[in-house]
């Protein structure tokens, strides 16, 4: 174990404050069988794309980026993972963005508490490894991400975008509450409204006042896990707020309706999705 202690290797951070291991490879063990003739494979040719290292304020945690091959001065968006982590459908969709001129970037958020792409089943990630992660870590991780963008030379920063997708969907509300540069944010079913915890002290519907630049919502009307209810309570506040937003609800999409790779892919609003967000992010200084 590398002169690691038990505890230490288990956890992933060595004594001088480095994550070991790396992004895994392929999808997430307790999401197949995957629906493979849906699932998007978009070509690294022309593009930079890879595994990087992000310096965070405690450890180094991994990342995928994905860019143009040549150019710089990029508009920035940065991806946020579902509770299966940066596997490959996250990897792509960062690809996706790239090939339509971004840099983007999707940071390894779980990396000081475990390996979601391992466990067998959802409810194991979400016990051992997701409600071991505070909302406040992940904005603190989402601002390394954008400064270690900055740094790179590559990323205008200045015109900063987010999405997430489920459990990153919610990450997305948070981060527009959080940072005043965010100019842009597109959440796919993220949750908006529940109950307060010590690592989720506060959840979107809480932080209305304090969201920057302009979010849209993507949403399923056949959402079992996020009633159309809360849609409506979020978007009642957001326009009471004045602030800039949009709600797009497909009526017979499921949860994780653009996840390509699950059943409940949805290809026509997918499709409409990701058209909706490059044009929202254009639309509102991401691009």
């Amino acid at each position: 174990m590398d002169g690691l202690t038990d505890k230490e290797f288990k956890s992933g951070v060595s004594r001088r404050g480095v994550v070991v291991g790396s992004l895994g490879v392929g999808f997430a063990l307790s999401v197949q069988p995957v629906v493979a003739q849906n699932v998007i494979t978009t070509s690294t040719d022309g593009l930079e794309a890879g595994e990087v290292k992000i310096k965070t304020a405690d450890v180094e945690i991994p990342g995928y980026r994905a860019m143009p091959k040549t150019g710089t001065n990029f508009p920035t968006v940065i991806v946020v993972q579902e509770i299966w982590g940066v596997h490959e459908y996250i990897k792509d969709v960062c690809r996706r963005f790239a090939r339509a001129g971004y840099y983007a970037i999707a940071p390894e958020l779980y990396a000081r508490q475990g390996d979601p792409q391992k466990a067998p089943d959802v409810p194991t990630i979400v016990r051992d490894i997701v409600s071991k992660v505070s909302d406040k870590q992940v904005m603190s991780d989402l601002d390394a991400t954008v400064a270690f963008a900055k740094a790179s030379g590559k990323a205008d920063t200045a015109k900063l975008g987010i999405t997430g997708f489920c459990w990153g969907g919610r990450m997305v509300w948070l981060y527009a509450a959080h940072n005043p540069n965010v100019k842009a944010g597109v959440a796919w079913y993220g949750r908006m409204v529940g109950q307060a915890s010590e690592m989720n002290p506060k959840h979107p519907i809480d932080l209305v006042q304090q969201m920057n630049g302009a979010v849209l919502g993507l949403y399923g009307g056949a959402d079992t896990g996020i009633p159309v209810e809360t849609v409506q309570q979020m978007e009642k506040a957001l326009t009471a707020a004045n602030k800039k937003h949009k709600f797009v609800v497909y009526p017979e999409a499921p949860h994780a309706f653009h996840a390509d790779y699950r059943p409940s892919f949805r290809k026509e609003a997918a499709e409409d999705g990701w058209k909706q967000a490059l044009a929202w992010f254009k639309a509102n200084g991401v691009g």
